[in-house]
């Protein structure tokens, strides 16, 4: 009864070992896999304003907006009136300055949401020579700095979550490799007897592969349901930072865990098997 426990324990002990980095690996994949669309979200909130001349009528502007919303850079497209544009004015400076100046100075715009894509200075230059070909626009006005901000901080957590990620894999690969070996290792000379006495390699290795494959498979599927959950408690705790992410991507999340739980145990159990076949029977006492 007690070498039963013992097995079980050991069983116990790798599928568990193999689920808690494989969460680590899922987190991974989580945030690399939402990074685009975060990336996205803040970039569809940079755009820039288009301010008409003063002498143009409302139906001209109306009429300029939807040819705008034709155009792929443009994600979406807001047209302020200039007696809105005074209201939100006033609003902010907490007086009224029509009284003061005895006319509104402000002209009429159009708001403009880029499309992610175009989220860059170079973008912005090129759209602001299309855009001086209307007559009716006056000029094209967009915070050069902050776009360049937003793409530079970007590209830096990219590349920062890139090397994250790299290196998870690698010391995930090493501590799922070290969990299985270690199985293995307990099993060494009953490896090297069945060699001895003319087993293939295939046949040798089965058993061990079977049974990693095994930990692996409840592994990740331990590692997933942990992960779901700790979605569900973020969902619930930051609902709106969860709303710009794309739920699709847990499917994937789930489907990258469950896969390389199994091909990780796979190649460990493999590579771990293989390395004592081809050890001498002496060096297997050290």
């Amino acid at each position: 009864m007690s070498a039963k426990r013992r097995v079980a324990g050991s069983y116990f002990v790798s599928t568990l070992s193999i689920a808690l980095v494989l969460v680590v690996v899922g987190i991974l994949v989580f945030i690399l896999l939402n990074a685009r669309s975060i990336s996205e979200h803040v970039k569809q909130n940079i755009g820039f304003s288009i301010i008409v001349k003063d002498n143009v009528n409302e139906a001209e502007i109306k009429k300029m907006q939807k040819i705008l919303d034709t155009k792929s850079f443009v994600a979406s497209s807001v047209f302020v009136s200039k007696d809105e544009a005074a209201r939100e004015f006033k609003k902010e400076l907490g007086e009224d300055f029509e009284q003061i100046l005895g006319y509104n100075p402000l002209l009429p715009s159009i708001e403009i949401k880029l499309n992610p894509l175009y989220a860059n200075n170079d973008s912005l230059v090129m759209i602001e020579k299309r855009l001086a070909a209307y007559d009716v626009i006056q000029e094209v006005s967009y915070q050069k700095s902050l776009v360049e901000y937003i793409n530079d901080n970007i590209r830096k957590i990219s590349i920062i979550l890139l090397i994250a990620g790299a290196a998870l894999v690698l010391i995930s690969f090493t501590l799922i490799r070290n969990t299985i070996h270690l199985s293995v290792y307990s099993q060494r000379f009953l490896i090297k007897t069945m060699q001895l006495v003319g087993a293939k390699p295939f046949f040798i290795c089965r058993p061990f592969i079977h049974n990693n494959v095994w930990f692996g498979f409840f592994g990740s599927m331990f590692a997933n349901m942990v992960l779901l959950l700790a979605v569900y408690f973020l969902q619930k705790e930051v609902g709106g930072v969860i709303d710009i992410m794309n739920k699709d991507l847990l499917i994937v999340m789930v489907v990258f865990v469950f896969v390389s739980g199994i091909f990780l145990s796979f190649i460990s159990s493999w590579l771990s098997v293989r390395k004592y076949l081809n050890t001498d029977l002496n060096d297997l006492y050290g």
